[in-house]
């Protein structure tokens, strides 16, 4: 029988220099769980679930494969079942803070070095198809019952310089990205700026973020009517816009392209916001709108118009805050590294709780590789977003214990490498399916029952 510490050293590899035992265990005296002594203790529990995620979410019959151990697969089910979701979003937090403390001391780190920056986005994952999960986060418009997976709306915020993901918040499919943006401000500090799409562009997101010292830049929503004629007209607050007007008032010309103007409050209060709150803003609001062309080969966007409140053109000039938005791009990838390189495309816990669980561990496994990436960057002096991901993962996954990280690869740098987002491998020609699986096979059992037999 093998000892405990001989179980976690077959475990853990390398991981225990990122997520080391105390940490663990400091958790479980603060949450003051109390458990029998086991073979499936907290402390191997978390180290396995990690190795899970790490391995690419793998069923529990390769776990246990991988790890060398053999446990009953109900057995893992219940050693995480015990675990509270507390206990997971803690430990979440605690690698979170234990990866982006350092940034403040890392001028490297800071844009025009003063600022932390945030990229805000909206993704989604799937689920298995429990009735549970069907009830808390719903099916995609127009898929009927039992002809797909419920689909969970995912808001996430990463930090620019490092990639790492300070927060992900799963909720129901058809839940705005706005829903939830307020929540992820509570760890940011005056002076952060905060960008995203123009999902987030909106006149209570703005004035929430000034409030709390904070700057935004995002994408102008496109539904707002921009105009860059000095001392246009405009539309008054309270007016019908019958002619098209901005309803913002233009207040200083900045350059070409380049206006500072007033917003004011609407009427309607959004639904992501309290009426309270929502009365307690100001009336109006000065921004900054800037428009810049977009002349890389092959690129989709030909025009680019911006809003921050980022007002100072010589501290702030209007070519930097383009290249800093042209960096939101960055999201995409590290989405991508989430979903597809790490397989968060399609988790499997069966209850909400469990998900919930599943998706704190993919933040802690995907913070910790981005640590991984961020020591090899400063140990081969390059950017860490040019370190390999997939390196990084391979070698946090497969290391020993001890093993002295190496040389990771360092990616090309190709500036207006242009790419079609296509697929070329055709996939199987089955029908999709749009009626319950049960309804299928009886028709099918029909039409054999009614098929004519075979003449003697």
């Amino acid at each position: 029988m093998l000892t405990i510490q001989q179980v976690l050293n077959r475990i853990k590899g390398n991981t225990a220099e990122f997520l080391p035992e105390n940490i663990v265990s400091s958790l479980c005296r603060d949450l003051k769980l109390c458990f029998r002594k086991r073979r499936l203790t907290p402390l191997v529990t978390t180290h396995l679930f990690l190795r899970q995620i790490l391995e690419g979410n793998k069923p529990i019959a390769d776990l246990r494969q991988i790890a060398k151990q053999s446990f009953a697969e109900s057995s893992y089910c219940d050693a995480r079942t015990r675990l509270p979701l507390d206990f997971f979003l803690r430990l979440e937090r605690a690698v979170v803070g234990h990866c982006s403390a350092d940034l403040n001391k890392d001028r490297d780190a800071l844009w025009l070095g003063r600022h932390r920056v945030f990229f805000l986005d909206g993704s989604s994952f799937s689920m298995p198809d429990t009735d549970e999960l069907r009830a808390e986060f719903g099916y995609p418009s127009g898929q009927a019952k039992g002809c797909g997976f419920p689909t969970a709306h995912l808001l996430v915020q990463f930090e620019a310089s490092t990639g790492y993901l300070v927060h992900a918040l799963a909720s129901p499919r058809n839940t705005h990205d706005m829903a939830h943006a307020a929540f992820t401000h509570r760890d940011l500090k005056a002076g952060d700026v905060v960008g995203g799409d123009r999902a987030f562009c909106s006149y209570a997101h703005l004035t929430t973020l000034q409030k709390r010292e904070l700057f935004g830049l995002f994408r102008a929503h496109q539904k707002t009517i921009i105009s860059f004629r000095p001392r246009r007209p405009h539309a008054a607050p309270g007016t019908k816009n019958k002619a098209g007007l901005p309803r913002s008032r233009w207040v200083k010309r900045l350059g070409k392209d380049d206006q500072i103007v007033e917003y004011f409050k609407p009427k309607e209060c959004p639904k992501w916001l309290t009426r309270e709150a929502y009365e307690a803003l100001p009336a109006s609001l000065l921004v900054r709108e800037l428009r810049v062309r977009v002349k890389v080969p092959g690129c989709r966007v030909q025009v680019v118009t911006l809003v921050t409140t980022l007002l100072d053109r010589k501290r702030y000039p209007k070519e930097v805050l383009a290249r800093l938005y042209e960096c939101r791009w960055g999201v995409e990838v590290n989405l991508r590294h989430l979903k597809t390189t790490m397989q968060m495309d399609v988790l499997r816990c069966e209850t909400r709780q469990g998900v919930l669980k599943e998706l704190a561990m993919f933040v802690v496994a995907y913070n910790l590789v981005r640590r991984v990436m961020r020591e090899a960057a400063r140990r081969q002096r390059v950017q860490p977003n040019r370190i390999s991901f997939v390196d990084a993962l391979r070698w946090l996954r497969e290391s020993k214990p001890g093993e002295d990280l190496p040389r990771l690869k360092v990616n090309p740098h190709r500036p207006g490498r242009v790419e079609p987002r296509v697929k070329k491998r055709r996939p199987k020609k089955f029908k999709l399916m749009n009626k319950p699986r049960k309804v299928l096979r009886a028709a099918l059992l029909h039409q054999s029952a009614a098929a004519p037999e075979d003449a003697p």
